[in-house]
């Protein structure tokens, strides 16, 4: 029988091995993006393939968060988990539910700018801001860079909005 501690270790494998996964699919399918879109003949226009990147990346992000939740949730309904892996594994839920949360409402406020879509990651080193727009003009990364510093406790240093097509 494994011990308690393994099992947490094994868990949290699995864990990272799930956000690997999720965050190779995002780069895989954002290279075939790419590719497809040098081939696409629409004249330049790669509104497709921008939507289909926005919509990818949340079913993603669902798909790996539900994961997770998951996880966490046979660690806490476990009756041979310890009560040590069990408040780690409710704190672990409780961050992800504030963390996605927070992400929801950045990603609201950045579209009532007027942007067509954006998503917003949070992590515990920086945000990432990634809006669908050709390009930024300096107003716009103010006002994004704005609504991220009044919303979060991170600094304008830990904002990076990057604008896909």
């Amino acid at each position: 029988m494994l011990s308690k501690k393994k099992k947490v270790f094994i868990l949290c494998g699995m864990l990272a091995l799930l956000i690997v996964t999720g965050v190779l699919n995002i780069v895989l399918n954002g290279n075939a993006i790419s590719a497809n879109s040098g081939n696409s003949g629409d004249g330049g226009n790669n509104n497709l393939s921008s939507a289909s990147f926005f919509d990818t990346y949340r079913s993603d992000r669902i798909a790996t968060r539900e994961q997770t939740i998951l996880y966490l949730d046979a660690i806490i309904n476990n009756a041979d988990s310890d009560s040590a892996a069990v408040e780690s594994a409710r704190q672990s839920k409780l961050e992800l539910t504030q963390n996605m949360e927070l992400e929801l409402v950045l990603e609201g406020l950045i579209k009532a700018l007027g942007f067509d879509d954006v998503v917003v990651t949070n992590s515990t080193e920086s945000i990432n801001v990634i809006v669908k727009a050709a390009e930024l003009d300096e107003v716009q990364v103010t006002q994004i860079t704005e609504i991220i510093v009044t919303e979060t406790n991170k600094t304008s240093f830990d904002v990076r909005i990057i604008p896909v097509e």
